[in-house]
């Protein structure tokens, strides 16, 4: 499968891609629930909801006329999520969507019959959400966040954007194979960039203070935020620490440097949501999603904050400005 990058500059430009259109029309109103693990209210979860339905309309399945859609927002609370999902399988949809990680186990826990379509979820076969990617062989398919070796990108990134950078904190989530996998590759690539790293825990916003501030103390460091539900919830409170500490740091999606991060590298999220919106297209159509592939992303995008650059006296490399990161 051929993958397509592109660079976004924030306050420069942006190089978008063209839709391609599609309408179809159904006579029957069909059912869709929506688990999203972020608050109703967080910017990044309204983006998800508003690039499904767009999709999902270019297919014919309209809110109201073709389709009912259910949504529930879990805001990152493990008990609220399961009690969602449950309320969701009550509402005896015809497919269920989940999105991101902390989406998929309540929905599988709550239902093993009706049919579930996951974005931006790391690693399906690890987690048991799967049985392979070619072969998901349950109720569940989908497309996955990333590969693993992405990871080893962010130190190579910093490390052109803030050559004298040594040492290097990674704000993971030891609690998701996801966090163990990110870090693994992080670690793997470190020696041979001249850099130490360690270990921040994202788990409340307590831990994440403590960790950043005692890191801080360290000449030479950045930070790198590996991709999690908690990460998310959390994007306020590191960008602000990051900037607080002045500490170049690289998030694994954009919306960090949309809020004032400094630069992010990682898949397409929103179009994670475009694609599965065509997974739920086939199944209310009579697929399974035993037989739908687990697909990876096939959009990368880098994002810089020139601004945030400028304010830690960072030059971006002409590079990274001209071209996108392969």
């Amino acid at each position: 499968m051929r993958r397509r990058e592109f660079i976004t500059l924030v306050g420069g430009a942006t190089v978008a891609w063209p839709h391609a259109a599609r309408a179809q029309q159904s006579q029957q109103m069909r059912r869709i629930g929506v688990l999203v693990g972020l608050a109703a209210n967080d910017p990044q979860g309204q983006a998800t909801i508003a690039a499904l339905l767009q999709a999902l309309q270019e297919l014919g399945w309209i809110d109201g006329r073709s389709a009912r859609i259910e949504y529930r927002w879990g805001a990152g609370k493990a008990n609220d999520m399961r009690k969602y999902a449950a309320e969701l399988v009550n509402f005896a949809p015809d497919v269920l969507v989940a999105t991101g990680g902390a989406s998929v186990g309540p929905l599988l826990q709550a239902t093993r019959t009706v049919p579930v379509v996951f974005a931006n979820v790391p690693d399906p076969v690890g987690s048991g959400f799967v049985e392979s990617l070619s072969r998901p062989g349950g109720n569940a398919t989908g497309f996955v966040q990333f590969e693993y070796n992405l990871s080893g990108k962010w130190p190579e990134l910093l490390k052109q954007i803030a050559p004298n950078v040594t040492n290097i904190a990674i704000l993971w989530d030891p609690t998701i194979l996801a966090g163990i996998g990110q870090f693994a590759v992080i670690q793997s690539v470190a020696p041979s960039l001249g850099v130490e790293v360690r270990a921040i825990n994202v788990r409340d916003a307590g831990e994440i203070e403590r960790g950043i501030g005692a890191f801080a103390r360290l000449s030479n460091g950045s930070l790198i935020v590996a991709a999690s539900a908690l990460a998310i919830g959390h994007r306020e409170l590191i960008v602000a620490l990051a900037a607080r500490h002045k500490l170049p740091t690289i998030y694994f999606q954009r919306i960090f440097v949309s809020e004032g991060g400094l630069v992010s590298y990682g898949a397409d999220f929103l179009d994670q949501y475009r694609r599965a919106a065509g997974y739920v297209d086939r199944i209310l159509k009579g697929e399974k999603p035993a037989d739908l592939p687990v697909q990876a992303p096939t959009k990368y995008e880098l994002a810089i904050n020139l601004k945030t650059a400028k304010a830690l006296g960072l030059a971006v490399p002409p590079m990274l400005l001209a071209a996108p990161t392969r």
